[in-house]
């Protein structure tokens, strides 16, 4: 008697494939890098403590308490799916991989949602507004004793669309000197042992940056950008931004960081395959993912928006 051996796909190789896929995307997007994540037990949530950095003082008078803020930013959760359907026979005989390709794009899809999320942020942040009541990025924040102060700076270059590498390479180091340059409520520096870096660019810019940060180009003993150099700067083009003159630099290395992201529900896989309805009655397998979550504005002091004139 022989033996028929299925050699098709199982939506349980599937889904393993899927988690697997998914957790190596999510490890490489970069939106990790920008966001601080927060599990979420409820429609939306409140964060009132965005600023609150109280400095160290001596011990005089007994302690001196700082309450919440009566502001913050309160992000509201929503409901994101992503579904294909394949045809059960073409599941079974998939040899050339059609459907694990089509699985794969789907993790990848939704591990890199967030950062669609934070470009809507970024590209937004001139007119969204942060837990002080400013815009994210703005030239009016004030905090306490801090003075006014901005992380919406320019910087002079001879075509504004068009910056030469060197223009790129000074743009670079003005930003992240303004990032390191903000002091918190009690006038003390935020950012004093910032190292680490990320620069955003439009794809405009790819080119400019590429050099400014490379330390083959660019003598790494008279270039702190550079690998050997006192600061560490990835930088990331981001097909997603429609900017034309203008890009922005993010701290990497702090507790804190620009932007919040919060997850009520993390992704799952609902599956319609083998002996389900839909497989009896229209021959189909459906594989949906299901995630709630959402992102909001964080420490606008881990963030500079460089615009040149």
């Amino acid at each position: 008697m022989s033996v028929v051996v299925d050699t098709g796909l199982t939506s349980r190789a599937i889904i393993g494939r899927f988690y697997r896929r998914l957790e190596e995307f999510a490890n490489a997007a970069w939106w990790t890098k920008l966001a601080m994540r927060f599990a979420s037990n409820q429609e939306s949530e409140t964060y009132r403590w965005l600023g609150m950095v109280p400095q160290v003082r001596q011990w005089v008078g007994g302690r001196q308490v700082k309450p919440l803020r009566s502001q913050g930013i309160t992000i509201v959760n929503k409901v994101w799916e992503s579904t294909i359907r394949v045809d059960a026979d073409e599941q079974r005989r998939d040899k050339a991989g059609q459907i694990m390709i089509r699985v794969n794009e789907m993790a990848r899809r939704v591990a890199t949602h967030p950062n669609k999320l934070l470009t809507d942020l970024i590209s937004g942040g001139a007119s969204g507004t942060g837990y002080d009541g400013q815009y994210f990025f703005s030239t009016s924040h004030s905090e306490g004793d801090s003075g006014t102060q901005s992380n919406s700076i320019t910087y002079d270059a001879s075509t504004p669309t068009a910056p030469s590498d060197s223009e790129m390479y000074e743009a670079i180091v003005r930003g992240i000197a303004q990032v390191i340059g903000f002091k918190d409520d009690q006038a003390e520096p935020m950012n004093e042992s910032a190292r680490q870096y990320l620069v955003m660019v439009p794809m405009s810019f790819l080119s400019s940056t590429l050099v400014a940060l490379s330390s083959q180009t660019i003598d790494s003993s008279s270039n702190p950008l550079a690998a050997s150099g006192p600061f560490k700067v990835d930088w990331v083009a981001n097909p997603r931004l429609n900017w034309t003159d203008k890009f922005a630099i993010f701290r990497t290395d702090g507790e804190s960081r620009p932007f919040i992201f919060q997850e009520e529900l993390p992704v799952q896989v609902q599956v319609l395959a083998e002996g389900s309805e839909l497989e009896v009655n229209e021959n189909q397998h459906q594989y949906g993912v299901k995630a709630i979550h959402e992102a909001g504005y964080g420490f606008w002091q881990d963030a500079c928006l460089l615009t040149f004139n």
